[in-house]
């Protein structure tokens, strides 16, 4: 029989040696800035997390953004908007390339921004100096103007909500030309310049009388614009008949403190909107904003709201892919995993922790894949029992309310490769910062993936996917056409394992589905 010391030895200096350290301290894989840049624009955050303050985040995403080609940082921050859902990462990135030569900017900035908020933020990126400038610039000031000139009356007082900038500021600074005498009255209205007020949009005219007269019907404007008026509790359930579906999900809290649950009848109303099928599949809900929606619900939210969220989240799931084959989540449920999974930002902290997005992501799995085998990790496998015929969310409650310990990536696979149990997929999520399973030897290679190696041994087949809820520029797995590093979470996420499963890219997925991307 061979000398199991002198196998696991070879096998060690066979591993990729590593070269760099993570957070903590421990033996780590550096990411290309290809790479590194992928994972932190899929769903990075500027916010302060548990290892990275928010400037060390900024300066990072920045380094990175001048390490790569103009065209591969075009189509970065496209991704990160339409793929992965984010306001400031596309705005930062399209920010530094609009510094940058060449027509990437100008065939970036139209896919991106596409509403007032997107052009406030851009905005604002410019004028913080974080690029170099604190000027919009030629190119950018044009671009900017015009999407002014083009925007509808109602896209144009929609993006009037907000400031630093605020549209007036935007306005001044690159003066628009008005195309109609309506226009021309718009503008003079939002910098409080003379007007015609005649030749005002019949949207502002609304608005204006609706705060001289309540009575009036509620005009079709942001809420917040109406902050002036005394708003009585059946206002409030008359923008929230007029709201989309998304907004109504998004402000629960907001209709919970104007009264709108003391209704008659509306509560039911509301509850039967937000489980409804069709509208549920209508505005492509995910789990994850469902979850949000569902721990952001304060106590003023009736139970019948709360259930209603769990009913779409079950619906939700249809969005969840089913994978053949034995399947393997390990949520990391460590210490640091208890922190905000968009970092610390004062005043507006998510209640919602990494822990509750890995727990999340388990739980799904569960139900879209009845046979899927939990194993939940801190400084070594917690053991738990779940049944997949339970609601998501109490599967997912179960899960966040486990651990505290240390990290130790490597222990669900030593547990594997102990019970030499079959696999095809393991799903880690994590915040990838393990140190309690550090190896000192870089021949050997992080003790993840000498784990990795002794589960392989026994399922040549099996492939590994790390999810790393707070990105760094290193990871615990080396990539290649057997492990997949995704970076951030979004519901996106499930669809990338599902092509990962189905059609192997290769260890660059996440840069090959944006190096894809057409502008």
């Amino acid at each position: 029989m061979a000398n199991k010391s002198v196998f696991a030895a070879m096998i060690g200096k066979l591993l990729p040696r590593t070269d760099a350290w993570n957070h903590e301290g421990a033996p780590a894989y550096r990411l290309t800035p290809h790479q590194a840049l992928a994972q932190l624009a899929s769903t990075g955050t500027f916010n302060a997390t548990f290892y990275a303050d928010a400037r060390e985040q900024l300066d990072e995403v920045i380094k990175l953004a001048w390490a790569v080609e103009p065209d591969f940082l075009a189509k970065t921050a496209v991704m990160a908007f339409e793929k992965g859902y984010m306001k400031d990462m596309p705005a930062l990135l399209l920010a530094v390339l609009s510094t940058m030569q060449g027509e990437e900017f100008g065939r970036a900035f139209p896919r991106i921004v596409r509403n007032g908020r997107m052009l406030r933020n851009f905005v604002q990126v410019m004028r913080s100096g974080v690029t170099g400038r604190k000027s919009l610039g030629t190119r950018p000031k044009r671009l900017v103007k015009g999407w002014l000139e083009q925007a509808a009356d109602r896209e144009i007082m929609r993006a009037a909500v907000g400031n630093d900038p605020s549209l007036a500021d935007v306005i001044k600074m690159v003066h628009p030309k008005p195309g109609s005498a309506s226009r021309e009255a718009l503008y003079g209205y939002l910098i409080g310049r003379p007007h015609d007020v005649l030749a005002l949009p019949d949207l502002v005219k609304a608005f204006e009388a609706f705060k001289r007269d309540a009575s009036l019907p509620v005009p079709d404007v942001p809420f917040q614009m109406l902050s002036s008026v005394r708003l009585a509790a059946t206002h409030w359930v008359e923008i929230a008949d007029k709201a989309g579906w998304q907004m109504l999900r998004q402000n629960l809290n907001t209709f919970a403190r104007h009264g709108v649950f003391e209704v008659p009848g509306f509560t039911a109303r509301l509850a039967a909107r937000l489980s409804d099928p069709l509208e549920i599949r209508r505005s492509r809900v995910f789990p994850y904003q469902l979850m949000v929606s569902f721990i952001m619900a304060d106590a003023a939210v009736p139970a019948a709201i709360k259930a209603a969220l769990q009913d779409a989240m079950e619906i939700a799931l249809g969005n969840v892919p089913v994978i053949a084959g034995r399947v393997v989540v390990c949520p990391d449920v460590s210490g640091s995993m208890a922190s905000p999974v968009t970092g610390y930002r004062r005043g507006a902290t998510t209640a919602v922790r990494c822990i509750d997005v890995a727990a999340l992501v388990a739980a799904a799995f569960l139900r879209a894949n009845p046979t899927a085998r939990v194993l939940p990790f801190e400084q070594a496998v917690v053991d738990i029992d779940l049944d997949p015929r339970d609601a998501v969310m109490t599967n997912a409650a179960k899960l966040a309310s486990i651990g505290g310990g240390g990290t130790n990536c490597a222990a669900p696979l030593e547990r594997l490769a102990r019970e030499k149990a079959k696999v095809d997929l393991v799903v880690f999520v994590s915040d990838n910062e393990s140190w309690v399973d550090a190896v000192r030897y870089h021949h050997q290679g992080t003790a993840t993936m000498q784990a990795w190696t002794k589960v392989k041994a026994l399922n040549p087949q099996a492939k590994l996917v790390c999810i790393d809820l707070q990105p760094a520029t290193t990871t615990q797995a080396k990539g290649r056409p057997d492990i997949l590093n995704v970076g951030g979470f979004s519901d996106q996420v499930f669809e990338v394992i599902a092509s990962m499963v189905q059609t192997p890219r290769g260890p660059d997925h996440w840069v090959k589905a944006i190096e894809a991307i057409e502008l």
